[in-house]
Order: C-alpha cells, then structure tokens, then sequence
C-alpha cells in the first residue's frame, strides 16, 4: 500500500505487511527538496525506488532550485534538487558550514516558450523573447499575432529555471517589472493555459495539452534537439549531495542514473533520459 502525505512537504511512503508508525521508525529517511522541475522525475523514480527498497523513505518537496541548495548547506535536507548549476558564493557557504556541495547530473531538459493553443502564433526568435520579456515589444501582432497585449509570464527569482532563462534568453537584459512571476512550472503552466494572451516558459516534462509550445530560432523542443544542443534553451538537470553519495544515498543515486530504472522513469515524466 502507498500513502502520501500532502503539505508543503510531500512524503512518498511505500509499505508491506506493517503499520506505518512501525515502518516509519525503521526506515531510514532521506530529506530531499529544490526545484519544481526536478521535482516530477524525482517522485517517480522515488516511488519505484521505495518499492525495492522499503528501509528507506523519501521526503520529497519542490522548494525551488536556490532553496534546495540553501537547504542543503544548512543541513537541513540530504540532496538538493537543481535546474541550475551551484553557484561560487553557495560552495562557499557550504565549506564555511562543513558541507561539501556535490553534483550529480539526472537528466536533459528542454526550456521550452509556451502560449494558449487559440494563440496563432507558431514560433519566435530568441531575440523576440529577449525583447518581450524586457518590455520592449509589448503586443502579439508585432510577432505575427493578433493585436492583443503579451501578458508576460515568468518563473520567481529563486527559481533555476528563471536563472537558466535569464542567461540564455535575456543575456544582459532584465526581466520587466511587469512581468507575472509564478513560484513553480504548475503555476506557469495554469496561468497560460487559462489566458489566450499569455506566454510562459516551462520544463519539457511539463508540457500537455493544455498548452501549445513554441519553435525558438527555427528549431522544434524535441529529446533530439534537446540531446543535440541544437535547442537554444537546453539544459542538465542536478541534484546535489553533502560529498560523494554514500550509503543509503549512494543506492538511490544508482537508481537514479540506471538507464533501466532511474532513467525510464526520468522519460515517463517526461523529460530527457542521460545519453547512454
């Protein structure tokens, strides 16, 4: 039987032949928490992990990419989840406190602009982006659209996916004030689907339906491009451990990077397995 603990913090636990309380005072528990785009891959492959390894629980939240990393120097949790590479001034932090900040890479990603399925518009320049999202082209009929404003959609500062975009689409320039900032990918992801004038950007994994994605200087978001580097907007995806896993961490870390296990979860949640 499995359960699942709601709140800010979401406990994936897998149990057999036992009570919970008895279960959970056995078990050993590895804290894990950062980025809402991690996030999907983690709960999946966590649960299948959970289910051959029933000594161990995961404690999984999505906190953002800088609060994983915060989270992780302060001691406070086990692995940080990561869209972003560690920054100098967060390893440093770590020493000053006696972590050791390691990286491990999980997955490819593909950042990928997205705008209501009733928005005719099919494609966009990494310039256009760049300009939107600075304020400098404000309506959809200046790149092909109809003659409606651009409600601007973007990730919050703490977010590893807002960093990745800042680099590769804004360079120097910054995000306008007005911009609509969402806390997490679900958020984007309800806030363009529920607005025709919206453009949002979003992890791979959680494209749907409800959304229609954007071609970006010519070049379709596909695992292809992705793995190509040919998407202007790809990415690795990280988790980070206090030194080089060990024990029960070293195990899940295993899991994670098995192309049979790790990994096919990793594409069941719709992101883009390692290259083999």
């Amino acid at each position: 039987m499995k359960r699942v603990l709601s709140g800010c913090l979401l406990s994936l636990c897998l149990f057999a032949g036992a009570s919970f309380a008895s279960v959970a005072s056995a078990a050993e528990e590895i804290v894990i928490t950062g980025s809402t785009t991690v996030l999907p891959v983690m709960q999946k492959a966590g649960e299948a992990f959970m289910a051959v390894n029933p000594g161990i629980m995961l404690a999984i939240s999505g906190s953002g990419s800088g609060n994983g990393i915060k989270a992780l120097n302060e001691g406070l949790c086990q692995i940080a989840m990561s869209s972003r590479d560690i920054k100098s001034a967060e390893v440093d932090q770590g020493k000053a406190k006696g972590i050791t900040p390691i990286r491990t890479t999980v997955a490819v990603d593909a950042l990928v602009p997205v705008v209501h399925p009733e928005n005719p518009v099919k494609a966009l320049s990494s310039e256009q982006l760049r300009a939107i999202y600075a304020g400098k082209i404000a309506n959809w009929k200046e790149v092909g659209g109809k003659d409606e404003n651009i409600v601007v959609i973007s990730r919050d500062t703490s977010s590893g996916t807002y960093e990745t975009w800042e680099e590769m689409i804004m360079k120097k320039e910054k995000v306008a004030p007005s911009a609509l900032m969402q806390a997490s990918n679900g958020a984007v992801v309800q806030a363009v689907s529920k607005n025709r004038r919206a453009l949002g950007y979003i992890g791979f994994g959680y494209l749907n339906a409800s959304l229609k994605k954007l071609d970006v200087d010519g070049v379709e978001a596909t695992p292809a491009t992705a793995l190509a580097k040919q998407w202007p907007i790809a990415r690795e995806l990280y988790i980070f451990t206090n030194g080089e896993p060990a024990g029960a961490i070293k195990k899940l870390v295993t899991y994670l990077l098995d192309p049979q296990k790790g990994q096919r979860a990793v594409s069941e949640a719709g992101f883009i397995p390692l290259p083999k």
